[in-house]
């Protein structure tokens, strides 16, 4: 087991790639607090999950409010006992042109996947440097490494994530905290499944998709969690600062 005894909190834990993450890790025999802000999905993952597990737990928060990320991170270290993995895998989509897109849409974009990131990283770093040390997971994109039409607040946050990380990798080094992040390709999750809906032909748009990763298929979020497992664990401890892409080799370039 990878993450035996570890004590992780992974936030947008109830869905999709999070919810991934969060089998994996208990796979790997860690203790974990799912965080999330749709409490009744977050109360259904975890209920399920106990059937199996014995150290998963839930709590309700918005990583756009200071206070909940706090009341977050203290009643994690008061049920696991401490934290030693902070995933912040919240994140909405956005989909819209410069011309299009709102600036209220621009602004929730991103201060929901990069801001909050920020937030939740500053909140939980005097604890990481008391304790001389922790592991900071983030959820970036394929789409923060390549241009991609009509995702311009999407990506620009992602890639905002991506700057994040390694700016505060070199900070976190001498104190023990290692960050880093991940760049998912396209994955079938419930909002991947949301973008398809809203196009005008979900299957051709699927087809083009799947075009575009040269492996020949949309990930799946078990493909993205094991990524997080790997370099949360002590195998990964002289990694720190990347941006690893599992995206079926979509940005290697199209196989077209």
């Amino acid at each position: 087991m990878q993450l035996q005894n570890k004590r992780a909190l992974v936030t947008g834990g109830s869905s999709g790639i999070g919810e991934a993450i969060v089998r994996r890790f208990l796979k790997e025999g860690a203790k974990v607090m799912l965080a999330d802000i749709n409490c009744k999905l977050a109360e259904d993952v975890t209920n399920d999950l106990s059937k199996l597990y014995q150290d998963i737990y839930w709590i309700n928060a918005d990583v756009t409010i200071d206070q909940d990320i706090y009341n977050m991170i203290d009643k994690t270290i008061s049920i696991l006992g401490g934290i030693d993995i902070l995933v912040n895998n919240a994140g909405i989509p956005m989909v819209g042109t410069v011309e299009k897109l709102s600036s209220e849409d621009w602004d929730i974009e991103l201060d929901v996947n990069l801001k909050s990131i920020y937030r939740t990283s500053k909140a939980i770093w005097p604890y990481f440097k008391a304790q001389n040390g922790g592991v900071i997971l983030n959820t970036a994109s394929v789409a923060g490494l390549i241009g991609m039409p009509g995702q311009h607040s999407y990506s620009t946050a992602k890639a905002g994530v991506i700057m994040l990380t390694r700016c505060m990798a070199i900070d976190g080094a001498p104190e023990g905290i290692r960050v880093n992040c991940i760049c998912p390709g396209f994955v079938k999750t419930p909002m991947a499944d949301s973008f398809l809906k809203s196009q005008d032909n979900p299957e051709k748009t699927k087809k083009y998709i799947e075009s575009l990763h040269p492996i020949g298929r949309i990930g799946k979020p078990e493909d993205v969690a094991s990524g997080f497992a790997y370099l949360a664990s002590e195998d990964a401890s002289w990694i720190t600062g990347i941006a690893l892409p599992i995206d079926g080799g979509s940005s290697a370039g199209s196989a077209n």
